[in-house]
């Protein structure tokens, strides 16, 4: 079967769609701003269909696969929700110690998508740690309505408080070097950029389409960035112009790389949204930025 595309839907389709994946309506309201873009025996219910993560279909690299090791583990979050979990993914033949990279989820929790692309950044020679924002609540609920509808109960500063904290967890296994960084995918995206203004020792940062850090904390980033960004992603775009002028007031080091007709969560193959030449070059373009300041 073909793989759907942004280009097969209308864009107010793809607003719409973007609106209720972050919660600004709910799914009757997608449903039912879709109603009239709904053409040629295709239902609202229908588009949400092909819209929503296949997950299965877009697996990369299975949890069994044999060149990794992967396993849920708990940590100590005092300042957090107390007791955390997360999924961690190792290279099954290391030799030495290996720096570890932080992978933070959408705004739904640690759903397959975000496990498969722990698995792919083991793949690249890291220590790959997941942390699941939802333990406190259950866990990621197998539900992407479910898990949005939980998310919106979660206690931010608590939450911020669990990333630092798996960051620590990470830093501190004896498999790792002690040198670590963090990607993160929409709101993991807000949490990478959270993460560069709290942890000095923070070897770099990846933000993919994620919100920005206030303006005045620019100047406690210590860790370079790169910042990956959506061209067609006016919502959090918007913030990026006075982002940028802190981060060069501050002589933060960053690059910033915006992708051409590409919508937000480009990276995420698993819906349409997902774009293979951009997605691929990021991707790389990542990787060889972990190996360039965490393997020194």
């Amino acid at each position: 079967m073909q793989r759907l595309t942004v280009r097969d839907f209308d864009p107010e389709v793809m607003k719409l769609f973007d609106q209720y994946v972050h919660g600004i309506i709910d799914r009757r309201g997608f449903l039912s701003g879709a109603t009239r873009y709904a053409v040629g025996g295709v239902s609202a219910t229908m588009l949400l269909d092909m819209l929503n993560p296949k997950f299965a279909e877009a697996q990369q690299i299975k949890p069994d696969d044999a060149r990794i090791t992967a396993k849920y583990v708990e940590f100590n979050s005092p300042e957090g929700y107390g007791k955390m979990r997360g999924y961690l993914v190792m290279p099954a033949k290391m030799t030495g110690k290996l720096p570890g990279v932080l992978v933070v989820h959408e705004n739904r929790g640690l759903n397959p998508h975000t496990e498969d692309v722990a698995r792919r950044m083991a793949l690249e020679n890291f220590i790959a740690f997941a942390p699941d924002a939802l333990f406190p609540l259950g866990g990621y609920p197998g539900n992407e309505d479910k898990a949005r509808e939980l998310f919106a109960k979660l206690e931010q500063p608590k939450c911020r408080n669990d990333f630092i904290a798996a960051a620590g967890y990470l830093k501190a296994l004896p498999q790792c070097t002690g040198k670590y960084g963090v990607v993160g995918f929409c709101y993991g995206g807000s949490i990478s950029n959270f993460l560069a203004t709290k942890l000095p020792d923070l070897g770099a940062s990846v933000p993919f389409y994620g919100g920005q850090a206030p303006a005045e904390d620019a100047a406690k980033i210590k860790a370079p960035l790169m910042l990956q960004y959506a061209e067609k992603d006016e919502r959090v775009n918007a913030g990026w112009p006075a982002y940028e002028t802190a981060l060069k007031a501050a002589g933060v080091k960053y690059e910033a790389f915006f992708y051409p007709n590409t919508q937000h969560g480009f990276l995420n193959d698993t819906t349409p949204r997902y774009d293979e030449p951009a997605a691929k070059l990021a991707w790389t373009r990542t990787v060889e930025f972990f190996n360039k300041n965490l393997r020194k």
